[in-house]
């Protein structure tokens, strides 16, 4: 039997260099990933959905500069992205968060085939022979029930052919990761702001489902798009890509006041919380500057004494 995926502790989420929120140059894009390589990231997760394809190909150019058996890889299947007819030339992927032409659409297909061929054109947009783990990428948002057994039957396949060497599901529904983890279908599920210093919505069933199939877990969107990314949280702060609610404001300002007794950034207790769960694996951040790589591996790395997890648990903050 085939050794286990091995997923190094702290990964770079790579939407950022896919001109998510803002426009980044390729030169700027290059500096990050750098950044990270020479911080000691090894592990690159990405998707066709990043910038129509753009955090693939920029990804792929700057791997294809490193020994490949040296950095672990992921990608995702479920978008496949085809040409927009109407397309008007000089319009822009906005709706998405994107700044990118939006010269492609994205075409909902979790079929066995259409995960195949997703696979294969994020590896021509890649330049590379081959990914790691490939993540089904939010089937709650097309066909959950269809799309996961039709899904997971794909990423299956291409494990047995060889194609990849593990198997994953991405998703920020607790319904989706919950039925992913019983079902015991894939190796790995990435987490997608449902398990943080905030909130911890998984951890009533799909952790423990985890622990019984030995499903191993990586969490992304610890900073829950923002609230968590720094010391004094504020209204203006940026929550699952909108407004923070006047509750959840509450408990994270409580929970950083408690962290600033124990003398730890807020930030860093976020991004070493899930950790704390067996499953956990993994930690990917996005960072789109390279001066964030600096500050995130900082934070990683960052002591924290046990009794600040055991003084957020006794105010009800932490499970």
């Amino acid at each position: 039997m085939a050794e286990p995926l091995a997923l190094p502790a702290l990964g770079f989420g790579a939407a950022n260099i896919g001109n998510l929120f803002r426009p980044v140059s390729d030169d700027d894009a290059f500096a990050v990933l750098e950044a990270a390589w020479d911080a000691g990231i090894r592990y690159f997760d990405t998707a066709p959905h990043y910038g129509l394809g753009l955090s693939e190909r920029r990804l792929g150019a700057f791997l294809a500069t490193k020994p490949r058996d040296e950095f672990v890889l992921s990608t995702k299947a479920g978008r496949l992205l085809v040409p927009d007819p109407d397309w008007d030339g000089s319009s822009l992927d906005l709706a998405a968060d994107f700044h990118v032409p939006a010269a492609l659409t994205r075409s909902w297909d979790f079929s066995a085939d259409g995960v195949r061929r997703s696979l294969e054109a994020s590896l021509e947009r890649m330049g590379l022979d081959r990914v790691d783990l490939l993540y089904l990428h939010d089937p709650e948002r097309h066909d959950l029930e269809r799309d996961l057994a039709s899904g997971a039957e794909g990423v299956a396949a291409l494990k047995a052919e060889g194609l990849i060497r593990a198997t994953g599901l991405g998703s920020m529904s607790t319904e989706a990761l919950e039925r992913g983890a019983a079902s015991g279908a894939f190796d790995v599920l990435m987490v997608a702001g449902r398990l943080t210093l905030a909130e911890q919505p998984v951890a009533a069933e799909a952790i423990p489902a985890c622990e019984r199939t030995g499903t191993r877990i990586v969490t992304a969107s610890v900073f829950n798009s923002g609230i968590l990314a720094k010391d004094d949280p504020g209204e203006g702060d940026r929550y699952e890509y909108g407004s923070v609610p006047p509750e959840l404001l509450a408990k994270v300002r409580r929970i950083a006041s408690i962290c600033r007794d124990f003398g730890v950034p807020l930030p860093a207790a976020a991004l070493q919380y899930t950790r704390r769960f067996a499953p956990v694996a993994s930690v990917v951040v996005g960072m789109g500057r390279a001066e964030h790589v600096k500050t995130n591996v900082a934070w990683f790395s960052h002591e924290i004494p046990a009794d600040l997890w055991t003084a957020l648990a006794e105010e009800g903050l932490i499970p």
